[in-house]
């Protein structure tokens, strides 16, 4: 997919137009440059790959900030690995940008790119990068959930944010995307207007064989990282069946829902193999 509402500056860079200025001024005009760049709040991870980096950039003449993904030299078998689930020769971070991209035209919220950056060997990826904007007014469900939670009289409130959550999920899922890594943690929410958010899309993508194994994978992840103080089993259930539109489970159903539960306990064994606790076992 060629990012054609970014502009390209060089064959190696794209650049949304609105922030060129802003981007070139902090020196994030060409690839040497964005791979050079040690500015920012680096968010590395404990369990992130050597090959990856991200930066938390601040524009302050937008008054805004940016996170920048970067990929220096992916293993040869993770591109493979990419390729075989895009169906295409693809790089890190157009990987990440792409469903993000069609997603958001298919009426699915998801971070802005305001910049995309790519280099190639004869054959395989050298390096890529890619930077997003952040979400305004919105936090990840597993930081915060809305404040109706711990108030009081609060059941209609958490009733019709279930009941939202289920049908932003059933309308992701419904566009054929699989997220495969879908827990509180890569779903934002803005509490004020309503609106949810998708982020870390860059292992998302459409099954074309054991869709119904994906789709298990997906629910599996957000019941398990649903903290059991403030869901209830009555809470997964309403999810549920607003998911599939079923007032009633049938065989069918009670069947993909035993698939879900097996894939929890099997999350939650390797949680207590590193003295875990799994967030829907939390009380």
């Amino acid at each position: 997919m060629d990012p054609e509402r970014l502009k390209k500056i060089s064959d190696s860079v794209f650049i949304d137009p609105d922030f060129e200025q802003d981007l070139e001024s902090i020196g994030l005009g060409n690839i040497d440059d964005i791979f050079s760049f040690d500015q920012g709040l680096n968010l590395a991870k404990q369990n992130i790959s050597k090959h990856r980096t991200r930066l938390q950039i601040e524009l302050k003449d937008k008054q805004t900030i940016i996170f920048l993904k970067r990929y220096n030299r992916p293993p040869i078998l993770t591109q493979l690995k990419n390729w075989l689930s895009s169906h295409k020769k693809i790089s890190s971070g157009f990987l990440d940008f792409e469903p993000a991209e069609k997603l958001s035209n298919l009426g699915i919220n998801t971070p802005k790119t305001v910049l995309l950056a790519q280099q190639w060997g004869k054959i395989f990826e050298k390096r890529s990068a890619i930077a997003t904007q952040h979400i305004p007014n919105a936090q990840s469900l597993e930081k915060k959930l809305p404040s109706f939670f711990t108030g009081q009289n609060n059941n209609k409130q958490k009733e019709n944010f279930i009941k939202d959550l289920a049908e932003f999920v059933k309308k992701f899922h419904n566009t054929g995307y699989r997220h495969r890594d879908l827990y509180f943690a890569h779903i934002f929410y803005n509490q004020s207007e309503n609106i949810f958010h998708l982020i870390d899309l860059a292992r998302a993508f459409k099954p074309v064989i054991f869709k119904k194994r994906f789709t298990v994978k997906d629910l599996a992840q957000l019941y398990y990282s649903a903290p059991a103080a403030f869901f209830t089993r009555a809470d997964r259930l309403r999810f549920y069946k607003i998911y599939s539109d079923k007032n009633k489970l049938t065989h069918k159903d009670k069947a993909i829902i035993r698939k879900i539960k097996i894939k929890i306990r099997k999350m939650s064994k390797h949680d207590k193999k590193h003295h875990r606790i799994a967030p829907y076992a939390k009380q």
